[in-house]
Order: C-alpha cells, then sequence, then structure tokens
C-alpha cells in the first residue's frame, strides 16, 4: 500500500497509508471507527472502472501514522485536505462510513468549493440525535477507558464487529479484525482510540449546535445509504438526517446492520456509482 507524507500546517510531515485504484473523477473513501482503507475491498474495484478511487488510513488507524495529539473531526478534515494537496486533487467526492461520514461532512463544511458530492454509509452526522452506548460513555472517561483499552483482544473485537452484522459472516469479521492487527492495536493505536472516541463526544455534544446550523446550508449533493437494523447508528439518526438537509437521498437496505458496504455491496456499488459519476447532481 502507498504511503505520502502530508505537507503544511497542523499534519505536516504525518505519514498516510492509502489505496488507490482507477482513472476519472477523484472519489474518497473514508473509514469508520477503527476501520481502515481496505475495509472497502468490496467497493474500490467496482467504483474505480469510473473514478480515481482513493482509499486512505486516517491518522491514528490502519497504518498511518498514530501522533498523541486531539483527534476530533476538524482534525480528521484537515488530513484530508493535506492528503488532496499532496496528491494533486483540487475537488473529489467523498464517500464516509460511520465516523468517517462525519469527517467528510466536515471536510465539505471545511471546504464546500472542493467538493463534487457526498456519500455517508451508516454515517454518522454531528448535530442530530446518537444514542452513545455504554461503551462509548465509558471509554471516553479518562482512567476507565485506559484500563478497558487494555483488555482488549482478538476475541473481544470479534465478538464486537459481529454485533453490528445483522446476520455475521465469520471470514468478514475476521478480517476486519485481523488484517494489520499489529499496527492497529499497539499502545500508540490505542491511545488515538480513545482521544478518537473523546473527540467525538466533544463534536457531538459541545458543537452539536454548531453542525446543525451549518449543515442546514450545505449545498452539496448528499446520499444516505443505511441498514435498518444498524445497532450503532440507528435508523432514526439517518431518516432525521434525511428529513433535514437539503439536497439529500437516501436508500435503505432491510436485514442490513452497521456495515451495507460489506453486508450488500453489489447494491451499495451500484448506488455510489450512480451517485457519484452516474448522472448529473440532483438540485
Amino acid at each position: 500500500m502507498p504511503e505520502l507524507r502530508l505537507r503544511g500546517g497542523e499534519v505536516d510531515g504525518l505519514s498516510l497509508h492509502y489505496v488507490v485504484e482507477g482513472r476519472g473523477p477523484a472519489v474518497v473513501l473514508v473509514h469508520g471507527l477503527g476501520g481502515f482503507a481496505e475495509s472497502w475491498r468490496h467497493n474500490i474495484g467496482p467504483l474505480s472502472t469510473r473514478a480515481t478511487v482513493y482509499a486512505i488510513d486516517l491518522p491514528g488507524f490502519g497504518r498511518s501514522a498514530k501522533p498523541r495529539t486531539g483527534y476530533g473531526l476538524q482534525y480528521f478534515a484537515r488530513a484530508v485536505r493535506g492528503f488532496l494537496d499532496t496528491m494533486g486533487v483540487a475537488r473529489a467526492s467523498l464517500v464516509g462510513h460511520s465516523l468517517g461520514g462525519a469527517v467528510a461532512l466536515t471536510y465539505a463544511l471545511m471546504h464546500p468549493a472542493r467538493v463534487e458530492r457526498v456519500a455517508l454509509v451508516a454515517g454518522l452526522v454531528p448535530g442530530f440525535a446518537f444514542r452513545a452506548s455504554l461503551m462509548f460513555k465509558l471509554l471516553t472517561m479518562h482512567g476507565v477507558g485506559e484500563a478497558l483499552a487494555l483488555c482488549g483482544g482478538r476475541r473481544i473485537f470479534r465478538a464486537a464487529l459481529a454485533r453490528c452484522f445483522h446476520s455475521p459472516v465469520a471470514s468478514e469479521v475476521d478480517y476486519l479484525v485481523d488484517h494489520a492487527y499489529a499496527e492497529r492495536t499497539g499502545i500508540e493505536a490505542r491511545a488515538a482510540y480513545l482521544a478518537t472516541l473523546r473527540g467525538l463526544r466533544n463534536d457531538l455534544t459541545d458543537h452539536a449546535t454548531n453542525y446543525r446550523r451549518a449543515l442546514a446550508t450545505l449545498d452539496v449533493p448528499l446520499l444516505l445509504v443505511h441498514g435498518r437494523h444498524d445497532p450503532a447508528v440507528l435508523a432514526a439518526h439517518c431518516a432525521e438526517v434525511a428529513d433535514s438537509l437539503p439536497r439529500t437521498a437516501v436508500r435503505w437496505l432491510d436485514a442490513c446492520g452497521h456495515f451495507p458496504q460489506i453486508e450488500y455491496p453489489s447494491a451499495v456499488n451500484a448506488w455510489l456509482v450512480e451517485f457519484l459519476v452516474g448522472r448529473p447532481a440532483p438540485r
């Protein structure tokens, strides 16, 4: 997998790993919490027939650098900006899964002129109601989170991920756990994970009103793809977003959990291709 070092500002010198395939308009895939570029492996190929597809490891995740810093949504958005600047990409469409959806929208708010359109797959949208799990709350508590993070291992990770699928497939869960396991579960990675949870908590609570107000003015075509049985980002969250934001279309999947791009790749890929490169933007 290629690697580059970002240039400029807060992310100067930061090492990011990524996957790139295809030719055409730029599409950037942004993974969710604990994810990595190759978690889009069922989607990169189909999209690359019509676009240049970049799947990145966000800082703190995958094989990318894991600095000791604050991991809020704006930090991740600045990393995406640094990545696109370094790659020489002026405009792109973004596809975000879960946390990656919040990152994609934050980037769009910070750089609207550089965004063609945004698709959210089981996306988390700041400023809208979100039911945090008990584990999320515990992990964001200083001291408690560190103690819990030390207890994590393959068996626990597999069990947690399996609960996110409507009908878990062992090979898919194993891949999400085992890929680059050492880099993704070391001390620096666990610290970055906790810092991300704590930064996200602040964005979802302290800055919720600001996000809600700003997103109402976002003039970018938006596609929501969501499972009706998503246990992590509930269907009600997606429905509220669809009813509230302009230029938004929604595609629902029955019997689907938190990973539509893995649980129903053919349908999701068809929707993404049509939305991203297959027709003019809806007005």
